[in-house]
């Protein structure tokens, strides 16, 4: 399970959780992450696509890919061109990000439960 359910928990949000019987702690993330990656591209923010030019380019990327599945689904359906022309895109992109993180955040914490370093 220590590596199973952090590499499930990134693909799926929560689900490295759920398969460790943390269901509310499963639950409320996939509820966050969810929320955050549907808000930012209700404001049209921008998904990052892999860039080895700039260095915020990079970093965007590092943080949407963070969001598992969702990104894979963003990317193959077009999704989160952004628009420049809006303030909120802006916020929408920080949003994305933020959500990406967060699920690595909480795939690392999967992980430390899985190997018995965290109750």
């Amino acid at each position: 399970m220590a590596f199973v359910a952090p590499l499930a928990g990134w693909l799926v949000p929560g689900l490295g959780h759920i398969l460790l019987k943390r269901w509310v702690r499963g639950g409320l993330i996939f509820l966050s992450v969810t929320v955050m990656f549907v808000a930012g591209l209700g404001m049209q923010g921008k998904v990052y696509a892999f860039n080895l030019g700039q260095l915020l380019d990079m970093l965007g990327f590092i943080g949407d890919f963070g969001n598992g599945i969702y990104y894979f689904a963003a990317q193959a359906l077009d999704w989160g061109q952004g628009n420049i022309f809006r303030a909120s895109a802006d916020y929408g992109t920080k949003f994305l990000i933020c959500g990406g993180l967060l699920n690595v955040i909480a795939a690392i914490d999967a992980h430390h439960i899985a190997i018995g370093k965290k109750q």
